[in-house]
């Protein structure tokens, strides 16, 4: 080898300085090395899976709106996806011919429903007025008004006049009962002796059929209220109430009973007193009531003064008064 010459050191040796066995530069294969890049590699951003970015749908959205906003975020979701494999692997997926449309036909998801309208309250409606009454009406509807309301108390002041003077006639009520002594004004009482008698027998055999008991008004009130209750304690009863109710009991022949007693006999009668003995009389279908004195009382009527205690049973009868 000769002299080797300093030479720095980005200079070549020229041809003359070549060493033996060196080949000109050109004439070797040298092995090829990749250039290097333009620009530094970016790094690569994670891969969001599908619903990374997916927002949070309205709580007031119902079922339709709510499916629309989910497949409008898979869309999304699904355009990020293939932005991130383009930039980490060079078009790794295939690009669709055409891009799925969005699901809202306006290009966004639907606006939440706005507030519930408002309730426009309603002025209340007037009531139809009523139609007025002419006066002339009213005046003439007055007067009608006052004159009934005169007629009826004229009629209750008629009424109570002519009770007043005449009395009332009815024979179920007892002397006592219509204010005591009416009989002197009123013909209450029967206008023969034995039929006085007689009645009493007819009440005590008889029944209400209201009650379903006998008419002791009736009963009673043939008798003087003085002796009322002389009868009752000659039958032996408390009052004369007990005695009718109790001697009712008794009777076992309705029609019978209230026969026992004639209402007249073949004597004429001759004194305003008479005294008639149960058992002058045959008694049948119930107790015989013993002796009643009848007196006779203004307007001709007879009244029961006086009782005396007689048989229950009586015998045979003896007198041909009947």
């Amino acid at each position: 080898m000769g002299h080797v010459a300093e030479r720095n050191g980005d200079q070549r040796p020229g041809p003359d300085e070549q060493q033996d066995g060196e080949q000109p530069p050109g004439t070797a294969i040298e092995p090829a090395y990749p250039a290097p890049p333009a620009h530094p590699a970016q790094p690569t951003p994670p891969i969001q899976p599908p619903g990374q970015y997916a927002q949070q749908p309205a709580a007031d959205l119902d079922a339709e709106q709510l499916r629309q906003f989910q497949q409008f975020q898979q869309f999304q979701d699904f355009l990020r996806y293939n932005e991130a494999q383009r930039q980490a692997g060079g078009d790794m997926v295939p690009q669709p011919t055409q891009q799925p449309a969005p699901p809202y036909p306006q290009g966004g998801p639907p606006a939440p429903p706005g507030p519930p309208p408002q309730l426009v309250p309603v002025a209340p409606q007037e009531p139809p007025r009523r139609r007025k009454v002419p006066r002339w009406l009213r005046r003439l509807a007055a007067k009608l008004l006052g004159w009934v309301i005169v007629l009826v108390i004229l009629g209750l002041a008629a009424n109570w006049a002519y009770d007043r003077i005449f009395g009332v006639e009815n024979e179920d009520l007892p002397a006592s009962m219509t204010g005591g002594g009416t009989y002197k004004t009123n013909d209450l009482l029967s206008d023969l002796p034995y039929e006085a008698v007689r009645q009493v027998y007819d009440a005590i055999a008889q029944e209400d059929p209201s009650t379903g008991e006998p008419p002791v008004a009736q009963a009673c009130g043939r008798f003087a209220e003085a002796v009322q209750q002389r009868f009752a304690v000659n039958l032996g009863y408390a009052d004369c109430k007990q005695a009718v109710l109790a001697l009712h009991t008794d009777v076992t022949d309705i029609n019978d009973y209230a026969e026992s007693i004639p209402s007249s006999v073949s004597e004429p009668v001759s004194s305003e007193t008479i005294r008639i003995d149960s058992c002058d009389f045959d008694i049948a279908g119930g107790p015989a009531l013993g002796v009643f004195t009848v007196s006779q009382v203004e307007l001709g009527q007879w009244l029961i003064t006086g009782h005396e205690p007689g048989p229950r049973t009586c015998p045979a009868p003896t007198s041909t008064s009947r």
